[in-house]
């Protein structure tokens, strides 16, 4: 049985505002006038059917896009120019539909790399205060060690990558992008491949960090006070429905409906355009 949550109203201040995003490529539209916001502690899903604009509008979010049109707001800061690694230090952390992992270190290893935003050592610097250097890693590498525990990835820390099998790497690169320490969360298609038990444990994960695990990871802000903010892109309706608070749909680029889990599937164009009559309840 997938997690499930309650379902409590959010707070209305917008984390993420986008406003009338356009993205082209070419003569192909990936993102028609986009509008939407991303709120303080909800879980918002994002689907559509394939080739919708869904990992488009995630690559404009965290800068790996630059859109043509429009604007991204992140609290009060312009941010749709802002380069991936000035967003990563701003809170805004991703999962790749396609892993994106060192796949020649292990897996503690491509965790401890995402930290290396933390780290203000120069090698001069590390010489000169090698006892504070050493001091900082160590906390570093406790983070790391907690987020293996969580994910509950102890077994294959010291494993390359590379050995993984497919769910697992989807696990070692979500553990990737809490090494970043995140205020807002991207999910692109964290389940995809994943058997029904490894789909259960991602879901179990993702609600266990919105909620924070409070004083299990103490030393660890992003496991003992949760991410508040975290945006899905998933295509299991049952997972979707079962935990996100709030759902926009993308078709051909452009946002057809943005509501409750409940109201997006009994509307008439959602079910048209991607649910199928089947899901009309």
């Amino acid at each position: 049985m997938m997690a499930e949550r309650s379902h409590l109203p959010p707070d209305d201040r917008p984390v993420i505002r986008i406003d009338n995003v356009s993205l082209s490529f070419g003569g192909v539209n990936a993102l028609t006038d986009v509008s939407l916001d991303v709120k303080n502690d909800e879980i918002l899903a994002i689907i559509g059917p394939n080739g919708a604009g869904k990992t488009a509008l995630l690559n404009c979010i965290n800068g790996f896009y630059k859109p043509q049109r429009g604007e991204i707001h992140l609290g009060e800061e312009k941010i749709a120019r802002r380069r991936p690694d000035k967003l990563a230090r701003m809170g805004i952390a991703r999962s790749f539909q396609n892993i994106e992992l060192y796949t020649g270190l292990s897996t503690q290893d491509n965790i401890m790399a995402a930290r290396h935003i933390f780290m203000r050592e120069t090698f001069v610097t590390g010489a000169l205060y090698f006892g504070w250097a050493r001091r900082e890693e160590i906390k570093h590498r406790q983070t790391v060690e907690e987020i293996i525990d969580f994910l509950e990835i102890q077994d294959i820390r010291k494993q390359v990558v590379a050995s993984l099998p497919y769910g697992l790497r989807k696990r070692v690169e979500l553990g990737r992008a809490l090494a970043l320490e995140p205020k807002v969360l991207l999910l692109d298609e964290p389940m995809a491949g994943m058997n029904v038990e490894e789909k259960e444990d991602v879901a179990r994960f993702i609600v266990d960090l919105y909620e924070g695990q409070g004083d299990t990871y103490p030393d660890t802000p992003v496991l003992r006070d949760g991410i508040r903010s975290i945006i899905l892109v998933e295509h299991d309706m049952g997972v979707v429905m079962d935990i996100a608070d709030r759902i926009a749909v993308l078709n051909f680029g452009r946002k057809i409906a943005d509501g409750s889990p409940d109201e997006i599937k009994s509307d008439p164009e959602v079910i048209e355009a991607y649910l199928g009559e089947g899901a009309r309840v």
